[in-house]
């Protein structure tokens, strides 16, 4: 970088200003973009870099401008106030921008051209209008009102950008939402589960009383209220009824439930588990994770019924080498719309549950697929604690 002073000293001695200023892209910003990318080991955001320092060289030729026609002393003066405005420009520049400049240089590249854009454009414009051409001081007006073009149209894409993102995050927050929603009843649901097996191992555990109170209506001949009290028992017995698929609690409890339903509304539910007690998924994820597949088996199962033909689920639930892995297939009336190898829905309200599944899938850093194989809907995926994000809920 030495060599540079050392080099525009000759060509302003052998040439003049005005080829210095023709040649200073290549004899300095350039030179400096390769030594920036060198530095960094990045390639487009020390090009953005050198452009916005450009770009911020106007303030410190604005403000010397201003005190030239507030002052006067012309051009002596000019260069005079440039000097003296510099290294306090330049320090406040470092001090209050640098921090943005530097969160902005991890941001995708995407987002850094969105950043870059103007510098660049002011760049270009400055050296084709007076370095290159005579264009900006003729006063041509297609040349004058350029920059006040580009601020119009800065500023309509900001609007319309901060627009779009406005209503990504409002998307979002309902999501959330719902989301949140969907934990608290999951959580429930749970929570009133275990009630109905602690229930039902209390009837168990109270046996005795139960058969002293039916050999006490034997004894009187009260068959009929001895009847009666057995079916009531057997009643509450069955409905609290949790089956054993796995050693997992949390999974026993949402597939019991959803079995019941299914059994209530004649559908025929195969189930396979293999879940640990302890396994590398939260209960609370884990239930909203099979209640939303579930939930969503059953509903495509109910228009299957309405063509008045059997309805099926199949559930395979099973942990390996610290992964969870899930594969449910359930009978659908007609092939469902598929955006991104995702099923959607146009109806309003729906396919929340869908996203619920793929947020918790990919904050445990797993994969998931939807397919169709025949007559049936088949949802595969596996997950991991290895990938697994502390933020709740990342949605898609």
């Amino acid at each position: 970088m030495a060599l540079i002073p050392i080099a525009q000293g000759i060509i302003y001695y052998v040439w003049d200003d005005g080829f210095l200023r023709q040649i200073y892209p290549l004899l300095v910003h350039v030179p400096l973009i390769l030594l920036l990318c060198g530095l960094t080991g990045k390639l487009l955001w020390p090009f953005f870099s050198v452009m916005a320092a450009y770009l911020c060289c106007q303030l410190r030729r604005w403000l010397a401008l201003l005190a030239v026609e507030i002052l006067g002393g012309g051009v002596l003066m000019l260069d005079v106030v440039e000097l003296l405005i510099t290294l306090p420009l330049l320090f406040g520049l470092m001090h209050f921008m640098t921090p943005a400049v530097r969160y902005i240089s991890g941001y995708s590249r995407k987002m850094q051209c969105q950043f870059g854009v103007i510098p660049v454009l002011y760049y270009v414009f400055d050296y084709l209008t007076r370095v290159y051409t005579d264009l900006l001081s003729s006063g041509a007006p297609v040349v004058v009102e350029f920059m006040p073009f580009i601020c119009c149209g800065a500023y309509l894409v900001f609007l319309l950008y901060n627009f779009t993102k406005g209503q990504e995050e409002n998307r979002m927050k309902e999501i959330q939402k719902s989301l949140d929603m969907q934990v608290a009843q999951s959580m429930r649901e749970i929570t009133a589960l275990r009630e109905s097996q602690n229930l039902a191992s209390r009837y168990r555990h109270d046996l005795r009383h139960h058969l002293q109170y039916l050999y006490a209506c034997l004894e009187n001949h009260q068959i009929q209220k001895a009847e009666d009290y057995i079916s009531d028992i057997c009643n509450e017995l069955e409905q609290q009824k949790v089956i054993q698929y796995c050693e997992n609690e949390a999974a026993n409890l949402i597939l019991s439930s959803f079995a019941g339903r299914a059994e209530a509304e004649g559908i025929v539910m195969k189930v396979e588990g293999g879940m640990k007690a302890k396994t590398v998924i939260s209960d609370t994820d884990l239930c909203v994770l099979l209640s939303n597949a579930l939930e969503n088996a059953i509903h495509a199962c109910r228009e299957v019924q309405k063509e008045g033909k059997e309805a099926r689920i199949e559930v395979q639930i099973y942990e390996k080498q610290q992964q969870v892995f899930l594969q449910i297939k359930n009978s659908c009336a007609g092939a469902p719309i598929f955006e991104n190898g995702v099923p959607v829905s146009k109806k309003k309200g729906h396919g929340i549950g869908t996203r619920s599944i793929c947020a918790i899938v990919e904050r445990y850093g797993g994969v998931y697929t939807f397919s169709l194989e025949k007559e049936y809907f088949v949802l595969r995926l596996n997950l991991s604690e290895k990938n697994v994000d502390s933020v709740h809920f990342t949605a898609v």
